[in-house]
């Protein structure tokens, strides 16, 4: 019989700790540094969930306490005398959300383990006490908005507290805009900033990939108003609507923008192998004898009736063998769909297997399967040993991300961080790439004063556990890239983070 894979066998022995070791370059006394050519005494940040410290699914409160801005506004207030740096704090540290008393966002994840001791990320059993509607009195200078995307940045009404409930509003900005109509932008703007950061556009194509690409990429299309809230936006509107919120940042501020990852040097895409199905010889054999007709008779008739190419044939072929290593099987909206002709003659099926059969393949090595698959591969329909998901019951859409969405997206990312780099050329602004600075995550990792991180799932360091959003100490890296950005555009001398002091996933389950 198959076993059910377990994601995160063995991490336990590792010993997970939160190491902080004696650093150098500890100096912080108030005058040593300076802040060169940058005024921070009155710093703004500008963003999404990245920015506002969102960690482990959620928005928690030692979370943005540990936010990048957060941390670099500790490190400004050494160089020159600031203003208080104010954030939207939420209500407690398990996180989630209530509108008019009903949770409307899930609490955060915590490490714990299953009934058969595989430790495995699972939410926090609280009732969130964060409530939307009891908004909060600004100004902040952490403006930044879980789930915003680029243009969400300047669009009016996003924060209205009635619009959350039809959907066309955003929760965790109208806990504080200072109105219904007011836009991001305009709050900040509203504060006069002297010094900026922006990091926005990690949602534009996010969202397209973490739901295993249900979407669209649209492509020169420019009304925003027609996009889907998993939808790639279209290059060329990000880097207008990017240029006009810079435009008006830089017009009294300096500043540093951050350009977008890569989504596939996150741990949400590198967990879940494409390839995790153990079989035992007699349920391989089975599901040979099942797939066998597919394989040598329906295919070749396919092809010799020239609805597919040989080369979609042998892409659909479904094999298994016994032991570990056997490719999951998925559906596939870019392959030809087959039910109407299965259906007909010569094949004959019913609607049920022809439906299943329509755009069925196995996973291949070019294949990206999220995080959110871990706990659905392997378990059963209707607890029927027969119908097995990711083996006779193919994994849907939002389960796999192929080779062509992965394309799509890097096609857009590619774009936006050019707009970005343009901008800040433009303006003359500092540039942080946090595209490559994650890549070296997901690689080399990075090392800080005796001090290792990078995105191994879990005991990396530098990924909560989402697998999307960072740990405080994963921040603590992005605030020193800025910081040392910083230093050279404005010849500034701000000091860095310690890394070590910055917690990371451990053990620890208990939440205030």
């Amino acid at each position: 019989m198959m076993k059910k894979y377990f994601i995160l066998s063995g991490i336990l022995a590792l010993g997970l700790v939160s190491c902080e070791p004696e650093l150098e370059n500890s100096i912080e006394d108030e005058g040593f540094y300076s802040n060169g050519e940058a005024d921070f005494s009155n710093y703004v940040a500008l963003g999404n969930s990245l920015t506002a410290g969102y960690a482990d699914g959620a928005l928690y409160l030692s979370g943005q306490k540990n936010s990048y801005p957060s941390i670099l506004a500790a490190k400004f207030s050494l160089a020159q005398d600031t203003e208080e740096f104010m954030q939207p704090y939420v209500s407690d540290d398990f996180g989630g959300l209530l509108y008019s008393g009903q949770p409307i966002a899930a609490t955060r994840y915590v490490l714990s383990v299953d009934a058969n001791g595989n430790p495995m990320p699972v939410r926090y059993s609280a009732t969130p006490t964060t409530e939307v509607t009891a908004k909060v009195e600004g100004p902040f200078n952490n403006m930044g908005v879980p789930g915003a995307k680029s243009y969400h940045l300047v669009a009016p009404g996003y924060g209205s507290v009635a619009g959350v409930a039809a959907g066309t509003a955003n929760p965790y900005f109208a806990r504080f805009a200072s109105s219904e109509s007011t836009t991001v932008l305009a709050d900040a703007l509203a504060q006069n900033p002297t010094f900026f950061t922006l990091w926005i556009g990690n949602n534009d194509v996010l969202g397209f990939a973490t739901s295993g690409g249900a979407g669209e990429y649209q492509l020169n299309n420019t009304d925003f108003a027609t996009y889907g809230e998993n939808d790639i936006t279209d290059p060329n509107a990000f880097a207008f609507v990017y240029d006009q919120i810079v435009q008006n940042l830089a017009a009294n501020a300096e500043g540093v923008l951050i350009n977008i990852p890569n989504v596939s040097s996150i741990p949400f895409f590198k967990v879940v192998p494409v390839n995790p199905i153990p079989l035992d010889a007699a349920t391989a054999g089975a599901l040979n004898a099942q797939f066998g007709a597919y394989n040598t008779m329906i295919l070749p008739g396919l092809v010799q009736a020239g609805v597919i190419t040989q080369a979609e044939a042998d892409s659909r072929k479904i094999t298994f063998s016994e032991g570990a290593g056997n490719f999951v099987t998925l559906v596939d909206e870019d392959l030809t769909p087959l039910a109407s002709i299965l259906m007909g003659e010569p094949f004959n099926l019913d609607a049920q297997t022809a439906g299943l059969l329509s755009q069925l393949r196995q996973a291949n090595s070019g294949d990206l399967i999220p995080l959110t698959a871990a706990s659905f591969i392997g378990t059963t329909v209707n607890n029927n040993p027969m119908l097995v998901n990711g083996v006779s019951v193919p994994l849907g859409d939002q389960y796999v991300l192929t080779s062509g969405e992965q394309e799509m997206i890097a096609d857009a990312t590619v774009k936006y961080n050019a707009a970005i780099a343009g901008v800040a050329q433009a303006y003359g602004l500092g540039m942080v790439d946090a595209n490559a600075l994650l890549d070296q995550l997901g690689n080399s990792g990075i090392s800080m004063d005796g001090v290792s991180v990078n995105s191994t799932f879990v005991t990396g360091g530098a990924f909560s556990l989402d697998g999307v959003h960072l740990t405080p100490r994963g921040y603590a890296v992005i605030a020193n890239a800025i910081i040392a950005e910083i230093n050279e555009t404005y010849d500034a001398s701000v000091p860095r983070a310690n890394i070590g002091e910055y917690p990371t996933v451990t053990l620890d389950q208990g939440v205030q």
